[in-house]
């Protein structure tokens, strides 16, 4: 991955909808060869996709909370039966398989602190091989995921 190569993940991560021409230009290629550049970085799975960036509130999600969960077995049957049940709940916006005192860590979204009780009592305790849930609420986003710091990736040979 060279310079250009970095230049144009940081561009696509600030600005998804950033043209194909501004790209070739803020990197003085043609257009053509950014298109290819682009191409092969999705190819080879570097950019995985493009999403919209929305606002919770702005779409009734008042309420986001870290939920901390431990499972009761640790063999592959349960663990991917936890993790199926996981990916069917929409209000999950993130699960992280840990290490240390818990098992998993989702970021969860609800539009009240009613949803939310639903969501953790009901819905993500009911998911098979869940043992213990402990429910953090998030008072305030300091920093927002918005991509991979250019600056973190290994420098170029």
């Amino acid at each position: 991955m060279d310079k250009i190569d970095r230049n144009i993940i940081r561009a696509l991560q600030e600005n998804g909808r950033i043209t194909n021409v501004e790209l070739a230009r803020m990197n003085d290629l043609a257009p053509s060869s950014m298109l290819e550049r682009v191409r092969r970085l999705e190819e080879k799975g570097v950019i995985k996709g493009y999403c919209a960036i929305l606002d919770p509130k702005a779409i009734g999600l008042e309420i986001q909370a870290m939920v901390m969960i431990t499972l009761d077995r640790h063999q592959s049957a349960p663990i991917d039966t936890f993790e199926n049940g996981v990916r069917s709940v929409p209000e999950v916006r993130g699960c992280y398989h840990l290490t240390g005192r818990y098992d998993y860590m989702l970021h969860v979204v609800a539009r009240d602190i009613d949803h939310l009780g639903e969501l953790v009592k009901h819905r993500l305790a009911s998911i098979g091989g869940a043992e213990k849930l402990e429910t953090f609420l998030v008072l305030s986003t300091i920093k927002e995921d918005h991509g991979f710091g250019i600056e973190t990736m290994p420098k170029e040979d």
